[in-house]
């Protein structure tokens, strides 16, 4: 059977879907991503491995592919009043994102993974998690061009990668000194 997306095989269970991307969550927080591997996430997720093995090659394509989803839900911050409040909310969104979410422990972790493993590195490059939902917020406030995804994302990212306190870290000025 061909599919409408040129792909053959069965389609896709979304629950088994939805299982998968739980299961490698949970395992990454509980054992490791070193220790993680395709038989415990099918284990967890209760499918067989084929199953798994049928719609990705490793277990970061399953790990990227969770944190993307959850990152696009967790780092949406609704159209503010005026730019300084949206930028505050999308800042405070991606600090949380960084630092208590399961999503970013995964992005955290592959982009660690991807410094030296070329395919995550690839696969990361593939889709710019924290730039597509930084673009959002700064195409709706009118952001010029010199305000810069990078300028927006790079310090409370460098801040939180540098495994500094976020609760030190000031939104409010960062949104300030961006906008300023």
């Amino acid at each position: 059977m061909i599919k409408p997306s040129g792909r053959v095989g069965r389609p896709r269970s979304e629950e088994a879907r939805e299982a998968v991307l739980h299961a490698v969550d949970d395992l990454l927080l509980e054992v490791g991503y070193a220790a993680m591997t395709m038989k415990a996430i099918a284990e967890r997720a209760g499918v067989g491995r084929q199953t798994v093995y049928r719609w990705w090659s490793t277990k970061a394509e399953i790990l990227f592919e969770a944190s993307a989803a959850d990152a696009e839900d967790e780092l949406a911050v609704p159209p503010a009043d005026d730019a300084r409040a949206e930028i505050i909310a999308y800042l405070d969104a991606l600090v949380r994102f960084l630092t208590v979410s399961a999503a970013g422990a995964a992005y955290r972790t592959l982009l660690a993974a991807a410094q030296h493993d070329p395919a995550v590195k690839a696969l990361i490059a593939s889709k710019d998690v924290l730039g597509d939902s930084a673009r959002t917020v700064l195409d709706r406030v009118g952001a010029g061009p010199g305000r810069t995804v990078a300028r927006l994302v790079g310090p409370p990212f460098f801040w939180i990668m540098t495994g500094r306190d976020p609760a030190e870290l000031d939104t409010a000025a960062l949104a300030a000194e961006f906008l300023g």
